[in-house]
């Protein structure tokens, strides 16, 4: 349509149509003055009773011009018309190619010359620039929930607000979505006044926005590059584009840190950025390649010292890095949408392997909160457990505490689900997400796991050891079974079975192991899936490891 536009345009503008209607006026007004010189007089010596007619021919010719005169004279008005229209049409269609439709800021198209300039500007005058990378916090939910047309009120009045803030001299963008950039000239000494500004637009714009008799909370994450903190290129657009790219990397630090507040941009930020593309391509390379594999851990009954379960917990077995934990690897997977396909493969795996144990062991497997969003996890695990033919009941499913927080509706529903299919359902890390008692009696757990950071608080006489005899205490009352993870020593082995029949793991039972080490361990204590037939399985039982020579070193 605007190519129409142009062409139609130019077409009208053509020099050859000007030089024709030029020609013509010029033509036109020669012929007047020649035909004017001559009948004029015959006419006016008839109107006084001469004898002699004016020549019909001039007078024709006379009119003739006049016609062409009137006719060149609208055609160059309309002309000049067309003209004004036109160029006003080029001008508007210029603004909207740079500037937002929504907010009325500069777009990404116009922000980078803008910048550039300010950039030039600065230089010659001996100040420096700050560049402000700015994105609304979590701005699809508020779209999700409310609605598009609430969200571009959100992000008019983010926009606004800003505006309100910046100074007369700062160039405001909208970058594209819910992100902003704002740049700003200032002296080399004025650095806290740059300081104060980008606190007081956290701060402003991160008010409540009211809307229909209610609230929209709303906040942002800032990241801020200087000129004056850089080495930068001499080429204006280069170095735009480099003080982007830096309060981008300080706005994801930003972010990363809880969001709600501002960076400004350090080197380190770059480098753990450049390490962190490294590791989401890794654990894509790695999920490929089968790097990911399940570790196991020893779960005790702490009366009879018998060994009852594993918890499977995830490595990473990395050619460049080697074994990584999943405090690492795990978080990451979440963010870049990994954790279902992670989570599947080692399901696998463990499934597997502990089909060569003996049924009386039990599986333990974590879920992250990502998964549990799924509302057809439940089914897609029961499909697993039927493909590798393995026991619902030998199963048991970790549900971290801070996952109730999310969607309660939601998980009741997966546990619910869960354990209709015989699954058992444990909520891990108990007393660091803050449960209420209503939500335990709503939900259908099978067991409580206490946080191991309480428990190793039990070789101090401090509140964490009275909180692990309340949790106790309280699982017994709601008749939940209860796991304490992070037994370290004996000392806290013997306070514990003062407390009450528990299940415990940690490494006082030996570090983690692979599924080698495993089974040559289950081999010793006799508990292999292939030793059912060597006994009266109303003689066997599981093995004990209280013997310091079945620990794992």
């Amino acid at each position: 349509m605007l190519e129409r536009f142009r062409g139609h345009f130019l077409a009208v503008r053509d020099p050859k149509n000007d030089v024709i209607v030029l020609g013509i006026a010029i033509t036109s007004l020669l012929l007047f003055v020649a035909a004017a010189g001559t009948i004029f007089p015959q006419i006016i010596k008839a109107w006084h009773g001469g004898a002699t007619k004016p020549d019909l021919v001039l007078a024709n010719a006379l009119l003739l011009n006049i016609a062409l005169i009137l006719l060149g004279w609208s055609r160059y008005k309309a002309l000049m018309l067309e003209l004004a229209e036109r160029c006003a049409s080029e001008e508007e269609a210029k603004r909207q190619a740079n500037t937002d439709p929504l907010t009325g800021c500069l777009n990404r198209r116009s922000f980078i010359p803008a910048t550039s300039a300010l950039l030039e500007q600065a230089r010659d005058s001996a100040r420096v620039l700050a560049l402000f990378q700015i994105d609304l916090d979590n701005f699809k939910q508020i779209n999700d929930l409310h609605g598009h047309k609430l969200g571009d009120t959100v992000l008019l009045t983010a926009s606004q607000r800003l505006a309100d803030e910046l100074p007369r001299d700062a160039v405001l963008a909208r970058l594209g979505g819910d992100e902003f950039a704002c740049v700003i000239t200032y002296g080399r000494h004025e650095q806290l006044r740059i300081d104060q500004l980008a606190e007081r637009l956290v701060e402003v714009v991160s008010q409540p926005i009211e809307i229909l008799g209610g609230a929209i909370e709303m906040t942002l994450s800032m990241g801020i590059a200087s000129s004056a903190r850089l080495e930068l290129s001499d080429d204006p657009a280069i170095a735009c584009d480099e003080l982007m790219h830096k309060a981008d990397i300080a706005m994801y630090q930003a972010k990363k840190q809880g969001k709600n507040r501002l960076f400004w941009f350090e080197p380190s930020m770059e480098f753990e950025l450049k390490f962190r593309g490294e590791l989401e391509a890794g654990i894509r390379r790695g999920l490929k390649n089968g790097e990911f594999i399940p570790y196991y851990e020893q779960q005790i009954d702490l009366d009879t010292g018998e060994l009852v379960g594993f918890e499977m917990l995830a490595r990473w077995q990395s050619p460049e890095l080697g074994l990584v934990g999943p405090d690492i690897f795990i978080p990451i997977s979440e963010e870049i949408g990994a954790i279902e396909e992670l989570s599947r493969k080692l399901m696998i795996q463990a499934l597997e392997h502990a089909k060569m144990w003996h049924p009386r062991i039990t599986l333990s497997v974590n879920v992250s909160p990502i998964q549990l969003r799924d509302p057809w996890f439940a089914q897609k695990l029961l499909k697993l457990l039927v493909e590798h033919n393995f026991p619902a009941s030998r199963l048991e499913i970790e549900i971290t505490e801070s996952s109730l927080h999310e969607n309660i509706g939601m998980v009741r529903s997966t546990i619910t689900s869960l354990r209709n299919q015989g699954i058992r359902v444990s909520l891990d890390d108990f007393g660091t997400g803050y449960s209420s008692l209503a939500q335990l009696r709503s939900l259908p757990f099978d067991r409580l796991k206490i946080d191991r950071s309480f428990v190793r608080e039990l070789k101090h006489s401090g509140a964490g050891g009275k909180l692990v005899s309340a949790i106790i205490s309280m699982g017994a009352d709601l008749e939940l079974p209860v796991t304490a993870e992070g037994i370290e020593n004996d000392f806290i082995l013997a306070s514990l079975r003062k407390l009450g029949r528990l299940k415990g793991q940690g490494y006082h039972y030996g570090r983690p192991e692979p599924a080698e080490q495993v089974t040559k361990r289950l081999a010793d204590l006799n508990m292999l899936a292939d030793h059912r037939d060597d006994q009266d399985d109303a003689d066997f039982g599981p093995g004990k490891v209280t013997d310091s020579s079945q620990k794992a070193g």
